[in-house]
């Protein structure tokens, strides 16, 4: 016999459901940090149609333009006509086509490590990676201004966890002095450019101090693969990044010793009971690499874009492909947006949560194939606004 619930009774669950939306909405509306989707088309690299207009972007991840390159397009649609559209599976299962094997050996050469992990995306791997390294009584500590998927994979992993000062070496040393020894494992966590300020972690700095206190250091270095390069990169255990950002495709990846990639594959959840990466991800993203590691001017192309302009506006010098332009509050962000669209220009504007109160920005994230005049108007633009 099946019993189903009064229509009365579901009727009122679903009023207050709705309810219950509709006022978070309200809350967030009133605050002016609700948000919605915005279907764009992306022409190329540089060029965006939004709303029936065409705007230049300076919103774009895709620093070197390779989501657009004739090489990286024609890979991915060779994949598609080879492996299919999908993975069709976990990785564990019937999902491991190939090309991400293919991929995974191309990213531990390029990172200098002996094996790597690709995951279905950079959120992904931070939530599947963290549980899987340390759990109950481990010690994670993690920069404040850390990615949202870090703090996931933290949240994740039952670990205490404390966050230290945004680069602050001295209280992250004083941390680990504290807590280190009351804990059976600790692992240290951090970008290695940081995606809402565009600035570096001083890896120079934080891997001795993670050494002194056999503290397994994680950097994320979604906004820095192709574009930053540190000395240090070679001695961190655990290089993580993203393949969705200047590869120009999509996915997640871990580079590490065997050991560690091996004990990954048999517990990361996020990994076994996820579908493998599509074969076009995976084959656009090895065209990508090799775009990388062969044409160094393009890789160093976006980085002198954005010092061209923080120049032009007297802001302190990137040191990235990001440039933050703080307007204080939401209302003021999401005025200076529109005035920018008006002239052309897409620059997104961040509010909270994604950054602290009172430090909504226009993120201006510049691109290899952003012209010189065009990064010039746009901080003539930012110029007046500001």
């Amino acid at each position: 016999m099946v019993c189903h619930a009064p229509l009365g009774r579901h009727g009122e669950s679903m009023r207050s459901l709705d309810d219950f939306a509709e006022a978070k909405l309200k809350r967030l509306a009133a605050r002016q940090l609700d948000r919605s989707l915005n279907p764009t088309h992306r022409q190329d690299g540089v060029w965006v149609e939004r709303g029936g207009r065409r705007l230049m972007s300076f919103s774009c991840n895709d620093y070197l333009g390779l989501s657009h390159h004739p090489d990286v397009k024609a890979a991915a649609c060779a994949a598609v006509e080879t492996y299919g559209a999908g993975a069709g599976a976990s990785r564990l299962v019937t999902g491991d086509h190939p090309l991400i094997s293919a991929l995974e050996a191309r990213l531990a050469r390029m990172k200098g490590t002996e094996a790597a992990c690709v995951f279905g995306s950079g959120y992904l791997a931070n939530a599947g990676i963290l549980p899987t390294l340390v759990g109950t009584d481990d010690l994670l500590l993690v920069d404040e201004l850390a990615h949202a998927c870090i703090w996931a994979g933290a949240r994740l992993s039952g670990a205490v966890v404390l966050s230290f000062r945004h680069n602050d070496m001295d209280h992250l040393a004083a941390l680990l002095a504290e807590y280190r020894g009351a804990h059976g494992r600790a692992l240290v966590a951090t970008d290695t450019v940081f995606s809402m300020d565009g600035d570096l972690a001083p890896l120079e700095a934080l891997v001795p101090r993670c050494e002194a206190h056999d503290a397994w250091l994680l950097t994320d270095d979604a906004h820095g693969l192709g574009i930053v390069h540190s000395g240090a990169g070679a001695r961190v255990p655990l290089q993580m990044g993203t393949l969705s950002k200047a590869v120009g495709a999509y996915g997640g990846y871990l580079c590490a010793s065997r050991a560690v990639i091996d004990l990954v594959v048999n517990r990361a959840r996020t990994l076994i009971y996820s579908t493998g990466l599509p074969p076009a991800a995976a084959g656009a993203a090895i065209a990508s690499l090799d775009i990388i590691t062969s044409d160094q001017d393009l890789c160093v192309a976006s980085v002198l874009k954005a010092r061209r302009f923080t120049q032009a506006l007297s802001l302190p010098l990137a040191q990235s492909a990001i440039v933050p332009v703080i307007v204080g509050e939401a209302a003021a962000a999401l005025d200076a947006s529109r005035r920018l669209a008006e002239q052309g220009f897409l620059v997104a504007p961040i509010r909270p949560p994604t950054v602290p109160q009172g430090t909504a920005r226009l993120r201006v994230a510049f691109a290899a194939g952003h012209p010189d005049a065009d990064v010039d108007r746009l901080a003539a633009a930012v110029s007046e606004l500001i």
